[in-house]
């Protein structure tokens, strides 16, 4: 398959009109950097996301002093919006509110691209997931499952392939799911890893988030992206405004 470029990429992307009808006032901005290095520092010390990551935790627990996550914002419209497709997400939590409960005593070191996407995540309030964009074919869309999409993960430490439910909101593309129930479990074929060189981001947004507050969310992790590198430059795209 010829290697896809990042222009044509962002271009083909798209939401499908069913998950429209869910919510009219879901916005997508997709992100992809290129030239991350490898070797860029990783762990603690010298790595470009400490800052970040000690911001976020510092942030989260100012939020949760004054309310339950459930109560926040964005956090609030997720829930509502995974109970339109059948999710319950007393169960499943979106990656926004699972990472905000978790942030006030630590948030998880993985990787430097990782570390700086959950910051920000926290930080700015939004989902946001990333991957690596060397192992997509064609382009990401999120549709509503059929229900026989692969989706490649891990149960009891050994790989799996599951399926969505049918009508689960999935972010896809041609070889099958990447992320399960909108922003809740990426999946292992296309995760980032401390090799990837290319990385694309979804940052996800519903109404109490406005396109000023997720074009800074994406401004924030532009700017820690490119210190991962000595030559990152960042592509990225509006999707799904009305």
């Amino acid at each position: 398959m010829p290697e896809q470029t990042i222009p044509a990429f962002l271009a083909a992307a798209t939401v499908d009109p069913a998950v429209r009808a869910l919510r009219p006032d879901y916005r997508a901005m997709l992100l992809v950097a290129e030239g991350i290095d490898p070797d860029a520092p990783s762990g603690t010390g010298s790595d470009p996301a400490d800052e970040l990551i000690a911001a976020a935790e510092a942030h989260a627990r100012d939020l949760l002093a004054e309310h339950a996550p459930d109560e926040l914002p964005h956090i609030a419209a997720w829930r509502e919006a995974y109970r339109s497709f059948g999710a319950k997400p007393q169960r499943t939590r979106n990656s926004l509110e699972a990472l905000t409960r978790r942030a006030p005593d630590g948030l998880p070191r993985v990787n430097a691209l990782t570390d700086v996407y959950n910051a920000v995540s926290v930080l700015h309030q939004v989902p946001l997931g990333g991957e690596d964009f060397a192992r997509y074919r064609g382009p990401a869309r999120l549709v509503r499952a059929t229900g026989d999409e692969p989706f490649d993960t891990a149960a009891g430490g050994e790989s799996v392939v599951e399926h969505p439910s049918p009508g689960e909101v999935v972010w896809t593309d041609d070889d099958g799911v990447t992320c399960r129930r909108w922003n809740w479990r990426q999946g292992r074929r296309t995760a980032l890893t401390e090799r990837t060189r290319t990385a694309f981001f979804i940052l996800d947004a519903l109404g109490p988030m406005s396109d000023a507050e997720l074009e800074a969310a994406a401004d924030a992790l532009e700017s820690a992206v490119v210190r991962l590198g000595a030559s990152v430059t960042v592509q990225r795209r509006l999707v799904g405004a009305p």
